[in-house]
């Protein structure tokens, strides 16, 4: 059995985590193994999950938190399993810090990949300039590269030549549309017979929640029996709560913070809302597809290639939020929740059921 160092794990059960524990939950674990590595002392994501898989969870200082002894503690690590790893996977949002490839070349590690998240910078001006500067050293570090997206790999990579594109593949059959889990959510939340409209996502100016807000203003002047859901949870929430306040719609407006049941929450939406600022190829929006809601998105930032269903409409963020909040009532008219045949076919034709997806993913771990 191979093990592989895994990073890319942190405590907010965001994108990144979402996809790798998809992969994780389908691997054969007789054949491969994981470990994660984090950069906390507390409690990560799925952690007792992981354990429960057979996955161990090692955890160190952050960086920015303190330096000597992040050091000390990593080299710690290596000194005592590196020999132990036949890989290591690097899951990041940006190349500000290429500590932990440094370190598996260091300790003689064969394998080291990077991997690819996102397609723009959502950090401080100075972790991007960072980015910039190991964008052209990666190559002296990794051996694969790998994103999960076109745009991804643009952002990370000068030769794309090498990139493996790795689809963000979720559990179809999991997130399918449940008429009594939609009707379980709607009774406890008094839905009743409202229409509502949803977005998940970490709580950050790249979700573009301010914006969302603003449509949702829109809408409510023509839907008064509508609600808006905001699942997650993030640095932006004290002042989306205060434009709710402002927009005289907080009474309509539902912050849930993190949620474990996002296929039941997924089965009592109506629309899901989507006008993120940039996006690497995010699960969010591929798991509302799973639902069969129609997905109203971000053109030219929401990658093309995350439309798996027709029911999945790209608007521009240059129309204002009248016109997107008149886009979104259109939609509700013209277009249905998708059926469960359909859209297995279209992720498994595309790449995006996690089964099919699994089984390529430990060739390239392996090989």
């Amino acid at each position: 059995m191979k093990r592989i160092l895994v990073f890319g794990m942190t405590e907010n059960p965001g994108g990144v985590e979402s996809f790798l524990m998809n992969y994780y939950r389908h691997i054969d674990r007789s054949r491969i193994q994981f470990d994660f590595l984090a950069n906390s002392h507390e409690s990560v994501a799925y952690e007792q999950e992981i354990i429960s898989m057979g996955a161990r969870v090692f955890h160190i200082t952050a960086r920015s938190e303190n330096l000597k002894v992040y050091k000390k503690e990593l080299k710690r690590l290596f000194v005592e399993h590196s020999a132990e790893w036949q890989a290591i996977w690097v899951n990041v949002c940006s190349l500000a810090n290429i500590d932990y490839l440094k370190i598996a070349k260091q300790f003689g590690i064969k394998k080291r990949i990077i991997h690819s998240h996102n397609s723009q910078n959502m950090d401080s001006k100075l972790r991007g300039i960072l980015h910039n500067i190991n964008k052209r050293k990666i190559k002296n570090y990794a051996t694969d590269y790998w994103a999960c997206s076109e745009d991804a790999a643009k952002w990370f990579y000068s030769d794309l030549e090498d990139v493996e594109l790795i689809h963000n593949a979720i559990d179809v059959e999991k997130l399918a549309f449940d008429s009594e889990k939609r009707t379980k959510i709607r009774n406890r939340m008094n839905f009743n017979d409202d229409f509502i409209i949803g977005n998940i996502g970490r709580l950050h100016f790249q979700k573009n929640q301010m914006f969302i807000l603003d449509i949702y203003a829109e809408v409510c002047k023509k839907i008064s029996n509508s609600k808006l859901v905001l699942i997650g949870q993030g640095e932006d929430e004290d002042k989306l709560k205060e434009k709710c306040r402002l927009l005289g719609i907080q009474k309509n407006v539902i912050f849930t913070g993190v949620q474990d049941n996002i296929n039941q929450w997924l089965s009592a939406f109506d629309i899901f809302l989507f006008p993120s600022l940039f996006e690497g190829l995010s699960i969010a929006a591929l798991e509302a597809q799973a639902s069969g809601i129609p997905v109203l998105a971000s053109i030219k930032v929401i990658p093309e290639e995350v439309k798996l269903n027709d029911n999945f409409v790209f608007y521009d963020l240059n129309n204002s939020a009248l016109e997107w909040a008149d886009e979104l009532l259109k939609i509700k008219k013209t277009m249905p929740r998708k059926s469960k045949d359909d859209i297995l076919q279209n992720f498994i034709k595309n790449g995006y059921e996690i089964g099919t997806e699994a089984q390529k993913l430990e060739k390239l771990l392996v090989e």
